[in-house]
């Protein structure tokens, strides 16, 4: 049983290290609406491919993006859209909360 805990509470951390990238977040955010080609995701977010792909391998290897291939094409998309639900209850309350207080631990003498 605590072997299950332990695995259960190590994939949560590989989750939330895969959403605690800006870019990875950005991503996720595209991919919202539906399934895209790398070649949209790189303009969409003006970086280099390679660095796309290094931030979709990440999210891919977390179980939150799937990828297939169409032609030459490689397409992406969210695996379950319940991912977003977890990005939105990052709401504007919430992070005024916590910014307030990680600031008030910086300042705390």
């Amino acid at each position: 049983m605590h072997s299950t805990i332990e695995n259960s509470s190590r994939f949560k951390a590989t989750v939330f290290h895969a959403l605690a990238d800006p870019i990875r977040l950005e991503i996720i955010e595209y991919l919202r609406d539906g399934e895209k080609c790398v070649c949209e995701i790189v303009p969409h977010l003006n970086l280099i491919q390679p660095l796309i792909s290094r931030h979709l391998k990440i999210l891919r290897d977390a179980g939150l993006v799937r990828c297939r291939k169409d032609g030459t094409k490689r397409m992406y998309s969210i695996v379950d859209q319940k991912i977003c639900a977890v990005v939105d209850t990052l709401n504007r309350e919430l992070l005024k909360t916590l910014s307030s207080e990680a600031f008030k631990s910086v300042t705390c003498k």
